[in-house]
């Protein structure tokens, strides 16, 4: 009899302390992303891609890139990029010159098949980071390069070609790509094991050279 008494005595008493759901929130009121304005949404996702910009064309130490992945940036420049690159290399019949499609998807085609390509390179070697994180990188660090691709547009546009004006658009490309490159170095080096770091960079400084000679061998506006 006095177990039972015990047992039951046991099982009225007050329960103290919550469990605690991550993620999940603490009161019916607090807003969910379901709930506000598509407004809301838009601008809170276009100032995150806005700060992931300023990361990549201000590199420190940041997991920021890894930590909030997304392919909003990467998608934005590759589109622009194609855009501006498209008939580059179609000046010399009156059909490639109007189409442009080809160029379109040849810059499509390397910007992300390329950047497959590298994440899948620091994959087999060992590399702690998830695909979409690499991706994510890759694509935003090629935003110095984005900058140069609208100098060097500005510079067609402005005077004809000469010696000089190649110059100066070689310089600004060769800074993008070092940009570019130190960039998506200073976040994606601490993900690759020891011993094989310059294997992994290898392909991805050829990765941003590709694309740079896209951009210097363009000499139409």
């Amino acid at each position: 009899m006095a177990d039972v008494e015990f047992h039951s005595e046991e099982v009225t008493a007050p329960l103290e302390g919550e469990i605690a759901v991550s993620g999940a929130a603490k009161t019916d009121d607090e807003l969910s992303t379901l709930d506000e304005p598509v407004r809301e949404t838009i601008m809170r996702d276009l100032k995150a891609v806005g700060f992931k910009f300023y990361h990549v064309l201000y590199p420190k130490q940041s997991k920021l890139l890894l930590r909030e992945w997304d392919l909003w940036g990467p998608l934005i420049l590759c589109t622009f990029m194609a855009m501006m690159l498209q008939g580059s290399t179609g000046e010399l019949n009156d059909v490639n010159k109007n189409d442009g499609g080809p160029q379109f998807a040849e810059v499509f085609v390397i910007y992300w098949v390329g950047a497959a390509v590298v994440t899948l390179n620091s994959k087999l070697l060992g590399g702690n980071i998830s695909f979409f994180q690499s991706i994510c990188v890759l694509g935003y660090c090629v935003c110095p390069l984005a900058i140069a691709l609208i100098i060097c547009r500005i510079i067609l546009a402005a005077a004809s070609q000469n010696l000089v004006l190649f110059i100066v658009r070689f310089v600004f490309v060769t800074a993008a790509f070092v940009w570019s490159t130190f960039a998506s170095i200073a976040f994606l080096a601490d993900s690759q094991p020891r011993g094989r770091k310059a294997l992994a960079m290898y392909p991805l400084v050829l990765f941003y050279f590709i694309i740079s000679w896209l951009i210097i061998s363009h000499t139409h506006s």
